[in-house]
């Protein structure tokens, strides 16, 4: 195969699943805020955060109020993050490997920028905006099951995996870092079960809520929902499952053996380690160094490959 056509394939998935990620946080936030009292509300700025683009953000708003986070995270094409500008890099990537993947999911792809793109100021509007980030979830999903349903499981079907579940794993860290630091730091009794929506918000991001309760069979806590994100092997938006995914991945793949020894020395890390115990400071020192062995992993991947 092509580097360039690894590359593409690999980068379209990337593409596709930050878009769809990016839908899941707005929705959830605009939900979440409607159920908080207004004294202990974390507002939009963590979404910002979430994604690493604060300072750019003030670049071009003033201040970090729902409409001015919410057109800057879905439709500005000037944010690389938003997700107009995700779909359109992946409708480009796509583009240029249509004899590789299925014609329906070029179509399906170019389908859901098309939309996406045409109905991106409806949703600065709390009427319409769930309908729309639906719209933009389903069509991901649809893509993916396509993908998989339908695309052959060759090397191009494993640059496809990777680049879905790395970028999977970076959003569940960015999301366990960011929400965690924006939780009620110091939570009297009376607050207490605001804390606990606060951490189902960190679980339904990652449309985890469900599955934690009937895999964990205990309310909604820090320590084990810290856990179940990162240790659960077999969910699929957990960390340590993506890293299996990749792992299993790169194992198929010619001259694996630097990036697969990244990924290695990465899960051992995250298994040594008992995040559920971690105080906030030490949570996010940790969670920096998953970021910097996903980092580094995508960059081995690149060298060997593209």
């Amino acid at each position: 195969m092509l580097s360039r056509v690894a590359s593409n394939i690999y980068w379209m998935a990337r593409y596709i699943e930050r878009a769809e990620n990016t839908a899941r946080l707005i929705n959830v936030n605009t939900h979440l805020l409607l159920d908080l009292p207004k004294h202990v509300q974390p507002g939009w700025e963590p979404i910002v955060d979430i994604t690493s683009s604060q300072e750019y953000f003030y670049t071009l708003y003033k201040e970090a109020d729902e409409r001015s986070v919410v057109r800057f995270m879905v439709a500005d094409v000037k944010n690389p993050s938003s997700i107009i500008s995700s779909l359109s890099m992946a409708r480009e990537n796509a583009r240029t490997i249509r004899d590789i993947i299925p014609r329906e999911a070029w179509e399906q792809i170019n389908e859901l920028y098309l939309s996406a793109k045409q109905n991106s100021q409806s949703v600065l509007t709390h009427r319409h905006r769930y309908d729309y980030l639906r719209s933009i979830i389903s069509g991901a999903q649809m893509i993916t099951g396509l993908l998989a349903g339908t695309m052959t499981h060759d090397e191009g079907y494993s640059f496809l995996r990777m680049g879905r579940n790395l970028e999977r794993a970076d959003m569940t860290t960015r999301i366990i870092d960011v929400r965690s630091a924006t939780l009620l730091p110091q939570v009297s009794e009376a607050l207490t079960p605001f804390e606990n929506l606060q951490w189902m918000s960190v679980l339904k991001s990652l449309t985890a809520y469900q599955m934690y309760r009937r895999e964990m069979r205990l309310r909604v806590r820090r320590p084990e929902v810290l856990k179940f994100l990162l240790h659960e092997e077999r969910f699929p938006r957990a960390f340590n499952h993506t890293l299996h995914e990749v792992e299993s991945c790169l194992n198929g793949l010619p001259r694996h053996e630097r990036p697969l020894e990244l990924l290695t020395k990465l899960k051992t890390e995250l298994l040594s380690a008992k995040p559920q115990e971690l105080k906030q400071d030490k949570l996010h020192q940790f969670i920096d160094e998953l970021q910097l062995g996903l980092i580094n992993i995508n960059n081995s991947i690149s060298n060997t490959y593209f």
